[in-house]
Order: C-alpha cells, then structure tokens, then sequence
C-alpha cells in the first residue's frame, strides 16, 4: 500500500461524510461536511495522500435565510449525463430540521473554477406522493447497464420517526423518473441505538454485483455500517433482488481506538486498489451533541476481497 497513507486514523480532520472520487482524467477530488455546516468545500489533488493537504475552496455557501440556510451536510460530487453535479442536503433556519436534497450543477468543466448553478430541490417523479416531502438527505447516485440510479434517506412515521433508505433511476441530473423504493429499514438492534436509522449510502461494483453499504443508529459510538446486495443483472428497483446483512460490516473498535464508524464513500489509491474512505471519533466522550461535535475525522481503509465480497478489517 502507498507508504504516504495511514489507515484507520485520522487523515483529514474535522471533516464528517467524506466524499473522495478519482476522475477519468486521474485527479482525485474530496468534499465533506464541514462543522458549521454552512458551505460546500472541495479540495484536488493528483494523488489520494496528496489530499491530506490540497487547497480547499469553497464552491457554494448557505443562503441567509429560507431553504438551504443551515444544516448544509454530506456533499458528493458526481459526473453523470455530461455535467458534473454535487448532491447535499440543507435545512431552514425558521424550522432547522426540514432538511431536504438539493442540487448544484456545474456550467463548465472545471468543477473548482466553473460557476456552480443551483437546479433546487431534487425532483421526484411526477406520480411520486411521498419523495422528499420530509426529512430526507445523503443522496449518492451510481451506474449501471447504463443507467443512472438515485439512493437516498427519508423519514417515515407518526410518532417515532424512522430513516429508510429508497431508491430512483434518474432521468437527468437533477430528476427522478420512477417513484422510489423501499430498500431497507431499521430491522436490527444495531440501527436503532436512540435513532431508528439508515442513512449514508455508498456504492460499490465488482463481479457483477452492486454493494451499498450505508450507516445505522445515531452519530455517537454506536454509528456502524450495514450493507446490502444485488446482482447487477436483477431488478434493481425490486426489493427482493436486494439482500441485506443480518449484523453491521464495520463497527466501533476500542482496540483501534475508532469510534462511531460511518458515512463512507470508496475510491480507488493511485494504483487502483480499492479504498474506502468514511468517518469516525478517535474518543468515547462526546462532549455536547454528538451532531455538533466537530471531531468526526476522515480516515481510509484499504478494503480486502474474499469470495467476491468486501470485507472491512481495521487489521
């Protein structure tokens, strides 16, 4: 492995959800949530170490007030349908948890020197009643048999208020073109510690299957990963061609002092090798609100193969 990355410890810190992608051209770019929560940043290197300690520019700052002025969280940036796009979610100061998917388009090539446009809320099929009329966010978007799918989580529920993850395919960019799906609920014990939750998807292709892994409870030390799979010649708006683990792939490990593991995302090093990039807490006391406290840091682990599945080791 490249001797300039350290895996399983901090790598850029104070930067939750981590967003790292490789270009067709080779240049890495890296985005995240930021601890104020009121920008979308990114940074570009030629190498993923050189990430550590790129430039980072802001590309797209919160509104003053209305939609999209606080909460700005989990910024990825995608090429798809010829443009480059970053999806994030945001919520209103008059009323702080209606966060909703937005959208920003980039005019030009360059995604860190071309105006970025804002194409709104993310649009859902005109016959969908229920996409993002709620608390809904961590949108990642991926490929296959060339087309384009939407994968997102969304509140439900009277009373206790549970996040599933659903998913689209995409029309454009910025659209859906089928009503969405049910992908998986908070089953377990392991993702219902204080929150029901699933949130944070991010996907995975190799030998012909589709990995999501995605992140289960709340953002303290019992946030941990799941994962579901499918083939990649099913229905992949089907449900039941999605299977599910009964137990998390990732979580908090006192022996490497990795706490509250989560919100990922997966490149690739400078040779090609797979990497997964996600969050974590190097500390067991979380001083105030663990949604507030900064101290969530990216890290890299290198992602080892057995039986064409991904396993996740801190060893």
């Amino acid at each position: 492995m490249d001797n300039k990355l350290e895996y399983n410890k901090p790598w850029i810190l104070q930067r939750a959800d981590p967003y790292v992608m490789k270009a067709d051209d080779g240049s890495y770019y890296f985005t995240a949530s930021v601890p104020a929560y009121d920008q979308i940043i990114l940074r570009k290197s030629s190498s993923l170490a050189g990430l550590k300690d790129a430039r980072e520019i802001e590309v797209w700052h919160k509104h003053e007030s209305g939609p999209q002025s606080i909460h700005i969280w989990a910024p990825e940036l995608h090429y798809l349908f010829g443009k480059w796009y970053i999806y994030y979610a945001g919520g209103d100061k008059d009323d702080i948890w209606a966060i909703r998917p937005y959208v920003l388009e980039c005019s030009g090539d360059d995604p860190m020197k071309d105006p970025w446009i804002e194409k709104g809320k993310m649009t859902c099929a005109e016959e969908d009643e229920f996409s993002f009329r709620a608390f809904s966010l961590d949108a990642t978007v991926f490929e296959s048999k060339g087309q384009w799918y939407y994968i997102w989580a969304e509140k439900v529920g009277v009373g206790k208020q549970i996040s599933n993850l659903y998913i689209g395919r995409m029309k454009n960019g910025y659209s859906l073109e089928t009503v969405q799906v049910l992908l998986t609920t908070p089953d377990y014990d392991w993702e219902r510690h204080n929150f029901w939750v699933n949130e944070g998807p991010a996907v995975i292709k190799r030998y012909g299957k589709i990995f999501v892994t995605y992140s289960a409870s709340d953002t303290g030390i019992h946030y941990c990963m799941g994962m579901l799979t499918a083939n990649e010649d099913s229905d992949l708006l089907d449900p039941l061609s999605w299977k599910k683990e009964r137990y998390p792939v990732l979580s908090s490990s006192e022996k490497h002092v990795v706490y509250g593991p989560g919100h990922n995302s997966f490149t690739v090093d400078d040779e090609g090798r797979d990497i997964m990039v996600y969050h974590a807490r190097t500390e067991t006391e979380i001083v105030g609100d663990p949604l507030y406290n900064p101290n969530r840091h990216a890290m890299l682990m290198p992602i080892k193969w057995e039986n064409e599945r991904p396993v996740f080791s801190y060893d």
